[in-house]
């Protein structure tokens, strides 16, 4: 049955026409299953009912004509009950409705099955036969199983129907929503613009060479092409790009440094392949070990390499040819669509022209939702039932606080969304000339405004002028552009660079955070469960050797200044503290005495640990005996208190810091905390949206770290509102049964204060 059913799937899938691929279904369905009668209704929402959409054994002639409203007869039981329904004799059933036009007078047995996707009925399917009898088990199994499989094919083929509408002048375009994952926040209204790139190195076709100086000629021609391509994209950056973001390059330059790929791809042309070909081979290898990885930013890497390598092959056709072309480039504002945006095709865009971003593919880990975050461009990453092909020339309206894209709007619907966008556009400009005042709310309570980076060597300019200090420098980025471990001369090197840059002020370095979601691309750990793996301080402290060069690169580098401060990641236990204490005191005591005969005195940093394993909710005090302060890693936080990976699309719409649970947790860590005499810091997302700054400060926060894009509007939110206020919205808040009820209340509240604007952004 399970084969039958695969080969009913793919047959219908592979037809075009939505209407066409229901009535074959029928038939197939009645021809396998042996009934007298399968018929497909869906749901239309405007006018709340059922229409008969496909039928093998009904009336032909009712099709389209037939509509069940959803609370008639018994395809609106169906729908209603949202199971399915196996009755013995319909006509005898109370909810029974007769429709003469379907001519089903004969039929008795009836077992309908509702289609659904994603908790929205999209229609009912039904088989039916003549004699009275129940449909059995295994009939009942193959309807629900084919009804599941069919919510997909049925969304997909609606999306791609009201995309490629062409109705009449008297009916307009259709509307569409599409829903991916927010990858950057803000509005945008422009046409679809896909680059489409025709030079695809998944596609190419391997050849052999006679030739093999040419050839290794050919390649290092393109890639001396493609690296001063790559650095025009880079210097074309407006100033105002944070460094670490646009360090996003420097692993574009790493692999095209000779002794990365280079080398292999040489090797692939002595053994007689040719440029392309040798190309080909050795990064579809690089990339599948990425794509292999649980964790998705490294997987979002395979993304790169391949867009870096598309470029490379590029120029090697280009060369082999001996020309060069320049790409057809936007005119008008446009929304960036692709199927994997990558950092390049985003820098390669003209900026005056790029007012948003939609991905295929990609999540809020990519490279192209950092810079696009960076860089103030709204995205939403994931969008999965459409093609770019189906959004180009589209009139699109992008909103990059819910993940939600507009197609082809309704006139009122375009109308509101322009005066949002007026709205805020008229708010980044307060925000923009208020930058320079204290984040200090209006009854006096002060904030301290952080900066989370860790991308590149240097840190963000911001982190001078803006913050105050670094709350996260995440380690781990040098270490994933490598082959190997760096040493613990390169460490410090780069660690005294980061530390140097803020002198005055406290960077928070947090030790190896990789492992099994995160793995190295030298380190590989295979594992069933990877969120609940071997990863962070489980990893280090099982390799002390790696552990302790991280935290003698530090301390080296922290000398004469003073200003650095370690935080532990992934603690579950008292004794992760206890031992990897050991080991820092073990490391401190070896460099005081590599030192000793030095003029400069070693200091011992301040040790912390992340909050972000639900365990240790459990033993704050405990754990505040051994350690100097407390950071909120609210992300994983959340993931791990709610069982949500919000980067999986399928669930990701569970995901929600403003849960009531995620905010009880929050407001008992601080709570805590400060009975404790510790201080705690917040570090995840919530930190750096309005709503959540907002609940934070009235919990007792007083350090909120985040991405430096959000540091101005964080601060002018704090600065136009109480704390007295803000403990009131708290206290509603924490009363509250869902994130829906949060929203509303800090949406009620920020529209009291004046700060309308920001409701979509608090969400």
């Amino acid at each position: 049955m399970l084969t039958v059913l695969k080969r009913i799937v793919q047959e219908i899938s592979q037809i075009p026409a939505l209407d066409q691929a229901l009535l074959r279904l029928a038939s197939r369905v009645k021809q396998v299953m042996s009934v007298d009668s399968c018929s497909i209704y869906l749901a239309d929402y405007k006018n709340q009912d059922f229409v008969l959409k496909a039928t093998d054994g009904l009336h032909p002639d009712a099709v389209e004509r037939v509509r069940i409203g959803f609370t008639e007869g018994l395809i609106g039981l169906v729908g209603q009950r949202e199971e399915p329904l196996n009755i013995e004799d319909a006509h005898q059933h109370p909810r029974f409705k007769h429709y003469p036009e379907v001519k089903e007078e004969t039929y008795k047995a009836f077992l309908g099955t509702p289609i659904i996707h994603q908790r929205k009925v999209l229609g009912v399917i039904t088989m039916q036969q003549a004699q009275k009898r129940f449909f059995n088990e295994e009939e009942e199994a193959f309807l629900v199983t084919l009804a599941a499989q069919l919510a997909l094919e049925i969304t997909n083929a609606d999306i791609r129907g009201a995309l490629n509408n062409t109705n009449s002048v008297d009916t307009g375009p259709v509307q569409k929503n599409v829903r991916g994952i927010a990858g950057s926040p803000g509005l945008a209204i422009g046409r679809g613009y896909s680059t489409d790139s025709t030079v695809d190195l998944r596609r190419l076709v391997v050849r052999r060479t006679d030739d093999q100086s040419r050839e290794v000629q050919i390649y290092r021609k393109a890639v001396e092409i493609t690296r001063r391509q790559v650095d025009e994209l880079s210097k074309r950056l407006d100033e105002g790009i944070p460094e670490d973001v646009k360090a996003i390059f420097q692993l574009y330059h790493h692999l095209l440094d000779a002794n990365s790929l280079g080398r292999e791809v040489e090797a692939k042309i002595q053994q007689n392949w040719n440029a392309g070909s040798s190309l080909k081979m050795v990064v579809e290898d690089y990339a599948a070990r990425f794509q292999n990885m649980e964790d998705p930013y490294m997987q979002e890497r395979a993304i790169d390499i391949i867009d870096l390598s598309n470029r490379i092959l590029t120029n090697i056709l280009l060369e082999a040819q001996g020309e060069h072309k320049r790409a057809p480039q936007a005119e008008q504002d446009s929304i960036l669509v692709a199927e994997e945006v990558s950092a390049t095709m985003l820098a390669e865009f003209p900026q005056q022209f790029l007012k948003g971003i939609i991905s295929i593919r990609g999540s809020n880990n990519s490279h192209a939702a950092i810079l696009a975050r960076a860089m103030g461009v709204p995205a939403v990453m994931g969008c999965q039932n459409v093609s770019p092909s189906l959004l180009e020339g589209k009139e699109i309206l992008l909103d990059g606080y819910s993940g939600e894209v507009i197609v082809t709007p309704e006139r009122h619907i375009r109308k509101e969304f322009i005066q949002l966008v007026a709205e805020e556009s008229l708010l980044s400009e307060k925000i923009d000339a208020e930058a320079d005042k204290a984040c200090e709310s209006e009854d006096g309570c002060r904030i301290m405004l952080m900066i989370n980076a860790g991308l590149s060597v240097e840190v963000e300019t911001a982190a001078r002028h803006h913050g105050n200090g670094i709350g996260l420098y995440r380690t781990e980025i040098p270490f994933m552009l490598r082959e190997s471990f760096p040493s613990e001369k390169e460490q410090a090197k780069l660690y005294r660079e980061v530390l140097s840059c803020v002198p005055e002020q406290l960077v928070t370095m947090r030790t190896l955070d990789v492992g099994g979601d995160k793995p190295l691309p030298y380190f590989p750990i295979n594992e069933e469960n990877p969120f609940l793996g071997w990863r962070g301080v489980r990893l280090t402290l099982d390799h002390p050797e790696i552990f302790l060069v991280q935290i003698r690169a530090m301390l080296k580098a922290s000398l004469g200044l003073n200003n650095l401060q370690i935080l532990l990641p992934m603690i579950s236990s008292v004794n992760e503290v206890q031992e990897a204490k050991r080991l820092i005191d073990q490391a401190f005591y070896e460099v005081t005495e590599e030192i000793s005969a030095g003029a400069v005195r070693l200091q011992r940093p301040r040790l912390g640990i992340m909050l972000e394993v639900p365990s240790v909710l459990y033993q704050l005090p405990q754990l505040a005996r051994h350690v100097d302060f407390f950071s909120v890693g609210s992300n994983d936080l959340t993931q791990y208190l709610l069982a949500v990976d919000r980067n999986n699309t399928r669930v990701a719409g569970l995901y929600n810091s403003y849960h009531p649970a995620v905010l009880s947790a929050l407001y008992d860590i601080v709570k805590q905390a400060d009975a404790n005499q510790i201080p705690v810091s917040v570090c995840g997302e919530i930190a750096g949206e309005p709503g959540g700054a907002i609940l934070l400060m009235a919990m007792g926060y007083r350090r909120l770290s985040m991405n430096a894009h959000n540091l101005r509007k964080i601060n002018w939110v704090i600065r136009n509102v109480n704390l007295a206020e803000s403990r009131d919205l708290l206290a509603c808040v924490l009363t509250s049964h869902t994130h829906q009820e949060v929203f509303t209340h800090i949406n009620q509240y920020l529209e009291q204060k004046g700060l309308g604007g920001l409701v979509r952004a608090g969400s």
